[in-house]
């Protein structure tokens, strides 16, 4: 699905002299290295504060934290995704409440989330899918009107942009309150561990997250809020710090597989290919989306088999995701009402991820479109 040692052969030398400042100054911890490359994210994000840490899943818990939202608060967020979105909201004996998607852009739906609002509501965490962002400016109205935080799951969007109505651009995961990722190593810009990071313009917020990460220390030993222990360590910070530069153009190569798919699929009508939100098919001039997964529907019920045959083909693919939140044992809720969730329901039993990453060339591409129309 991602062809991580390609990737780093062309990278080597630079990723190497990294990992051996690390191992010569011994800063392994808070090193140097994390300090610039947070520093490089700001910049690269126009965004005030850049807040390192262990991975994204602790992202999303420590902005949670840091907002203080309060046990039994309910926080909306999308049924399709993966399950540390709600898993956060519910280790922090928050209320998640979970609503369907769009079934083109596979982001949450706006006309559900304003129906899941209640007095209890008091966040919103919209996840940017496979690499395209939500429909940040209805969910800014939205929590503008009735007062909730906005807390975007970026894990698989870095380096996107969202346009606004008026034209303005603003990258994802600095929109809303607070943003988080995930450095997570088959993400666009992926470390060789784990690791994560949570953005936000928010002095106030940035001076609480900044303690949260860190056993809730200012200074050493003087504990001034509750925190966790969600550091990015030096190697991992190096390596990203030797990557960073080249995201955009990471970017741009997974959008050119995305293009060559699409023109492969485009008359093949038991094929849905994936479309964006802000333009018709795929932008050959905006960063609208950085295709972390690029996903199709198969419409004639033979996903299944196609999956199979995938892998008698030495294909890798995936499923992303083969089961809906609300349906997880550990996420079951007498609230949900199947009714409520036609969407997802159907993604589930209709979507499938193929390898997607930076390395893909026009041969590995012809093989994988070949077999795939082919047996439709």
């Amino acid at each position: 699905m991602v062809d991580l040692q390609s990737q780093y052969a062309k990278i080597k030398e630079t990723v190497n002299t990294s990992i051996q400042e690390v191992l010569n100054t011994s800063a392994y911890i808070n090193g140097p290295l994390v300090k610039e490359f947070q520093s490089d994210l700001e910049k690269y994000l126009d965004v005030k504060h850049v807040i390192p840490c262990a991975n994204g899943t602790d992202a999303l818990q420590i902005a949670m934290m840091g907002l203080g939202l309060e046990q039994g608060d309910e926080v909306i967020t999308a049924d399709f995704t993966f399950a540390a979105t709600v898993e956060v909201i519910a280790l922090l004996k928050l209320t998640p409440v979970l609503v369907d998607v769009e079934p083109d852009t596979f982001n949450i739906d706006i006309n559900a989330l304003k129906k899941a609002i209640t007095p209890k509501t008091k966040a919103i965490v919209p996840v940017h899918l496979f690499g395209q962002v939500a429909n940040m400016e209805a969910v800014l109205e939205i929590a503008e009107e009735h007062n909730l935080f906005v807390i975007e799951d970026n894990a698989q969007a870095i380096g996107a942009d969202y346009t606004f109505k008026n034209g303005t651009k603003q990258k994802a995961g600095t929109i809303g309150n607070v943003g988080t990722t995930s450095f997570f190593p088959s993400k666009n810009l992926g470390c060789y561990g784990d690791g994560g990071a949570i953005f936000t313009n928010d002095d106030e917020l940035a001076h609480t997250l900044r303690g949260i990460v860190n056993h809730g220390m200012y200074t050493r030993y003087y504990h001034d809020v509750v925190g966790v222990n969600s550091r990015l360590d030096s190697i991992q910070a190096g390596v990203l710090k030797a990557k960073l530069p080249l995201l955009d153009s990471y970017c741009e190569a997974r959008r050119n597989a995305a293009r060559f798919y699409n023109n492969a699929f485009a008359n093949n009508p038991n094929i849905i290919t994936p479309t964006t939100s802000s333009c018709n098919g795929i932008c050959e001039t905006c960063n609208c989306h950085v295709f972390h997964q690029y996903t199709l529907q198969i419409t004639n019920g033979k996903r299944d088999e196609l999956h199979k045959h995938l892998l008698e083909n030495d294909i890798p693919n995936a499923i992303y995701y083969p089961i809906a939140l609300h349906s997880q044992k550990a996420y079951k809720d007498s609230r949900y009402n199947e009714d409520d969730f036609p969407v997802t329901n159907k993604l589930i039993k209709t979507v499938i991820s193929l390898p997607m990453h930076t390395e893909l060339d026009n041969e590995q591409l012809s093989f994988i479109t070949n077999i795939i129309n082919n047996f439709l």
